[in-house]
């Protein structure tokens, strides 16, 4: 990079970090005054009677909420529709900046000094582009992830640990990437019709492979992971599997406290690296009822087999994506190809490119790519009521994942911008479960939480 421009991205790097430090107050295991409230009863409206009514005991729930911790929500998620914009604008700024600047194909031509061999001069351009686009969209990271989540009482880290935890994903960044960048350029340069196609197959491929390492080697460069021992949590969550036909023998903890004040669970996987996984915030802040509602909605996931589902979808997507991909890539390298000294679709120096075109196609699909994956929360919700029988305990859940999620937005802004139900739309579903199941959750009580006399552990 030139002299100049070094000095200012090292500055502003330093400002946005420095001011990061000195404003984030949050610390490890702190919950903010606004944080939303652990459920200790059921409020009146939403107990078993002969007039019970599930828009009653879904205002109800919603009334539990103090204004200042739903006005705190809203802002952060209506925040985050600002931020897929600049997000957006920031890469296309990047990519622009590196393809005019003619940055990518000074980073090829050092790569082909160094070696002729071509997988290798694509791997030594992939760990320049790396360490620059990281270096460019570090004050963006530091704002988004860093400073912003300390804000709104989501983020627990401190800057160093944070920053730790930065370089680790960097690391394996250049890990996997390299190795998909390499493969993909290969195939593009030996099958130069038909690459589209191969692309396409193989980028399938290696989200599979992903998904199916992530629980086992990835999340623990991360998080410590821990057989969870505690009967009282662990019974009733194996019970429950093997009631769904889950082959689950351990439940596992992960310590996400270290990170974040999130609460969440996964059962994720496949074969021998399927596992049942909460976080310790979710012990630690939720019921029992809440903590077997939240498990009975990722069990429905694996039930469901919403992880193929997802991958025959985003298979389709990802085909469709290099078919635009090659037909894109040849209109710009008419106009453009001689400024920016690409050689072809075969050159490293295109992938700024590739990266620009994709964000341009993944911004536009942000709705429809929300819509699939609220389609298949909202199929798990319905399963996790059916299979916990524990609404009150679900609508519990709901109202501690809409510390960052807003509550009650519009249709359209449901549609466009959410990736799961709306905490108001989650709460109405487990009402109108509870409503037409009144003799069965008598039935239950006492003890499930449909009483008023549920407990919740801090």
């Amino acid at each position: 990079m030139p002299n100049r421009l070094s000095v200012s991205v090292v500055l502003l790097v330093l400002l946005l970090s420095y001011t990061a430090i000195a404003q984030s107050k949050s610390e490890p295991g702190q919950l903010p005054g606004t944080a939303m409230p652990t459920i200790t009863s059921v409020p009146a409206a939403a107990q078993p009677s002969p007039t019970f009514n599930a828009d009653a005991a879904t205002d109800a729930y919603l009334a539990l909420i103090p204004a200042e911790a739903r006005a705190r929500s809203d802002a952060y998620f209506e925040g985050g529709y600002w931020m897929i914009l600049w997000d957006f604008l920031y890469v296309v700024v990047v990519m622009l900046l590196l393809l005019n600047l003619r940055w990518s194909a000074g980073m090829r031509n050092l790569a082909e000094r160094i070696t002729r061999f071509k997988p290798l001069q694509t791997l030594i351009y992939w760990i320049q582009y790396l360490v620059i686009t990281t270096v460019l969209t570090f004050p963006l990271s530091v704002y988004e992830d860093y400073y912003r989540e300390h804000k709104y009482g989501l983020a627990t880290q401190t800057f160093g640990p944070w920053l730790w935890d930065q370089i680790k994903n960097l690391g394996v960044e250049l890990v996997l990437g390299g190795l998909l960048v390499v493969v993909l350029f290969g195939i593009v340069r030996r099958l130069q019709r038909t690459w589209w196609v191969w692309g396409s197959a193989v980028s399938i491929v290696f989200v599979v492979f992903v998904a199916l390492i992530a629980p086992v080697y990835l999340i623990p460069i991360f998080n410590k992971v821990t057989r969870l021992d505690d009967p009282k949590v662990t019974q009733p969550i194996l019970r429950l599997a093997r009631a769904n036909g889950i082959p689950a023998k351990d439940v596992f903890e992960i310590d996400a406290s270290r990170q974040t004040t999130r609460m969440s669970a996964n059962v994720s996987g496949f074969g021998s690296t399927m596992r049942i996984t909460l976080n310790d915030n979710l012990l630690r802040r939720g019921s029992p009822e809440e903590i077997q509602a939240v498990m009975g909605h990722e069990m429905g996931h694996y039930v469901l087999n919403h992880v193929y589902n997802g991958i025959l979808f985003f298979s389709v997507v990802i085909v469709i994506f290099f078919a635009l991909l090659r037909w894109a890539l040849d209109w710009s390298f008419k106009r453009w190809g001689e400024k920016w000294e690409i050689r072809g679709t075969g050159d490293t120096a295109v992938l700024p490119l590739v990266v620009l075109l994709g964000s341009i196609f993944f911004f536009v699909m942000t709705p429809v790519l929300n819509t699939f994956t609220r389609t298949q929360e909202h199929e798990a919700d319905m399963y996790g009521l059916n299979a916990s029988r524990l609404p009150d305990g679900f609508a519990q859940a709901a109202i501690h994942l809409g510390e960052y999620r807003k509550m009650s937005p519009g249709a359209m802004e449901e549609f466009v911008f959410f990736d799961h139900p709306s905490g108001r739309h989650r709460i109405h579903d487990a009402m109108t479960w509870k409503a037409e199941n009144l003799k069965l959750i008598e039935e239950q009580a006492p003890g499930c939480g449909a009483t008023g006399k549920e407990t919740a552990s801090q």
